[in-house]
């Protein structure tokens, strides 16, 4: 059995928490973290605590805290004879304090409260300094997921600044949509089959095969007429630098 300390209690430390908590093979020592409110949904359930220097001795320490508190929560494992590792996609391995055995256990999906998650089909991205410790990580990872890999600190960078664009990004358009949806009475609810089919296509087609719209056909009667339709100028600017970036992509200009 592998036993476990979460340290954190915003998103990612709840949704680890409840796939670990399906497993016999994964105890969960204690959760630890400042939010009091955060803390009570763990309560009865395994040991909590609001007190960093009361850290239990665990096989693994997961880090699961903003990328900037990274290196203040380690400090208080100093000592520990356990793996330490955080979840963060943009932060690297040296981040964590040098005395300690550590690692990286990046699950790439996003988290939000209220919706579960199949962890089963999340990559979870792993890293350490030492080869025991990555078969330790590898055994963790492989209980709870089908996609497990080893990326150093330098990819994963790149590998989280490629999510940003292709899910935080994306889901601001959806946003931008669903205002231009609201303002016209028309329901968002359309757009949801032209979206779904927009993703399920990249499961057979790379993204530069699948690109469609005005831009990629370098219809600038259309393109103008969508600018003038758009109130925000923040809107238009990025209409603007999205069809440029498209048709740059494919050889033509505006």
């Amino acid at each position: 059995m592998i036993s476990i300390s979460i340290l954190g209690t915003g998103n990612v430390a709840k949704h680890l928490w409840d796939t670990f908590s399906k497993y016999k093979e994964i105890k969960v020592n204690q959760v630890i973290g400042r939010n009091l409110d955060a803390l009570a949904y763990y309560r009865n359930k395994t040991k909590t605590s609001s007190d960093f220097k009361s850290i239990a001795d665990s096989d693994i320490y997961i880090i699961a805290v903003s990328d900037d508190a990274i290196s203040s929560v380690s400090q208080f494992l100093k000592g520990k004879k356990g793996l330490v590792v955080h979840t963060s996609g943009g932060t690297p391995l040296n981040e964590l304090s040098s005395n300690l055995r550590t690692g990286v256990f990046y699950p790439l999906q996003t988290f939000t409260k209220g919706q579960p998650i199949d962890f089963k089909e999340v990559p979870i991205c792993l890293e350490t300094k030492v080869e025991a410790d990555g078969r330790l990580l590898y055994t963790l990872a492989s209980l709870i997921s089908n996609r497990v890999h080893f990326i150093n600190s330098e990819q994963r960078k790149k590998l989280h600044l490629a999510a940003v664009f292709a899910n935080n990004f994306s889901n601001h358009m959806f946003h931008v949509a669903h205002e231009i949806c609201n303002t016209s009475g028309l329901s968002f609810d359309i757009l949801k089959p032209l979206i779904f089919n927009t993703v399920q296509k990249i499961e057979t087609l790379s993204p530069y095969e699948s690109q469609t719209g005005p831009a990629r056909r370098t219809d600038k009667g259309t393109m103008q007429k969508h600018i003038d339709l758009l109130k925000e100028e923040n809107h238009k600017e990025i209409y603007r630098l999205l069809s440029r970036s498209i048709q740059e992509t494919y050889g033509k200009e505006l």
